[in-house]
């Protein structure tokens, strides 16, 4: 009867989403900024979408179209908070397909992770990607246009690889830099791709993170800095019973994310529901190091869509063969997309995420 119930709701969202004309409207886009940082917004609009190109990329958008209101209350916002190096640009299928499911998107271009300035990629933006987020928020609440359309109360986060760590810390994960060199003081060569990312082309910066990382071996709770121990993400036990950062996020979903980072404990004290897409062939990410990590110790997370076919960059739409082909030169392996892996495949998965999200908040 539990199964027959599940179904019936999953079934009840879907019908909601063809019967309600949302899935029929065209993207809205628009830019606004907070303290410097780019964010753009993505809506349902009754504007009509032209194309646009930019750079490599090529969209279908209403630029600064009205936002579309909604016949049933306020709309819902979600974060998308791309991986490192990235942009907007690449989430926009994404972003589109959550626009016609009826959200409002924000993607803010995280401070000093971005395709124009990635100086601090890596643990520096780790600590910073949450308060990102939470500020992106705020600036949609001051928004004049969208405010008043949009309910504040249960907001949405989904993260893809780097963005994994947001979205795992805005649940209320914690991580720190002891977990990061003990994983690749031990896993390097499997790992790499974690490991020395983005260093294909910088051999000296190998040898030197190498380095670094066989000293690690050597250290243990005690002996490590405290630094090394500093947890970041999410609150303490002993400070909230409530490990969220933001208590405004209720949802959250990741795609092919950071996880090896994140303590067990941490992640078992999630209460917000999280789902996961994850790729059986990303070799930037080893899926049992990252994902089923925090499947095995997150008691709230669970897996929407699972793809055998799919590896990491298979994730980024549109994404043009020539962005691809310079993306994957700077990765240690797995940079390029996976021929057998279809954009049908890619987009029932981005379905399934804005149907977790229907049910959700």
């Amino acid at each position: 009867m539990t199964n027959v119930l599940k179904n019936f709701k999953q079934w009840a969202c879907i019908f909601i989403l063809l019967v309600s004309g949302v899935s029929q409207a065209q993207v809205g886009l628009r830019q606004i900024q907070s303290g410097g940082m780019p964010i753009t917004l993505v809506y349902p609009t009754a504007a009509t979408a032209q194309s646009e190109t930019q750079g490599a990329f090529t969209r279908q958008v209403a630029h600064n179209a009205q936002l579309l209101p909604s016949v049933t209350g306020k709309r819902h916002l979600i974060v998308l908070s791309h991986g490192s190096a990235g942009s907007a640009l690449p989430d926009h299928a994404l972003a589109a397909t959550l626009a016609r499911a009826g959200f409002v998107v924000a993607q803010p271009e995280h401070r000093g992770d971005n395709w124009q300035d990635f100086s601090r990629a890596g643990p520096e933006s780790w600590k910073t990607r949450p308060q990102d987020v939470s500020e992106t928020i705020d600036a949609v609440t001051q928004d004049p246009q969208l405010a008043p359309l949009v309910d504040f109360r249960r907001v949405g986060v989904h993260g893809m690889s780097a963005g994994g760590v947001t979205g795992l810390a805005l649940a209320g994960a914690q991580w720190r830099m002891l977990n990061v060199i003990q994983h690749c003081a031990h896993n390097l060569d499997e790992d790499i791709g974690f490991c020395l990312n983005g260093l294909a082309a910088h051999p000296t910066v190998q040898l030197l993170r190498k380095s670094q990382f066989a000293l690690g071996r050597m250290l243990t709770y005690t002996t490590a800095p405290a630094s090394f121990k500093t947890l970041h993400g999410g609150a303490s036990p002993s400070a909230s019973s409530d490990p969220r950062p933001d208590p405004r996020v209720t949802a959250v979903t990741l795609a092919v994310p950071v996880g090896v980072i994140f303590t067990p404990e941490s992640l078992s004290r999630i209460r917000i529901p999280v789902g996961l897409t994850t790729a059986g062939q990303d070799s930037v990410l080893l899926p049992r190091f990252h994902s089923r990590h925090v499947l095995q110790h997150c008691h709230t997370c669970t897996t929407l869509s699972d793809h055998p076919q799919a590896g990491h960059f298979d994730w980024l739409s549109p994404w043009p063969a020539s962005v691809a082909q310079t993306v994957a030169a700077t990765q240690m392996r797995g940079g390029l997309p996976n021929p057998a892996f279809t954009d049908a495949d890619r987009q029932k998965a981005f379905d399934q995420i804005a149907l977790f999200f229907k049910q959700k908040l």
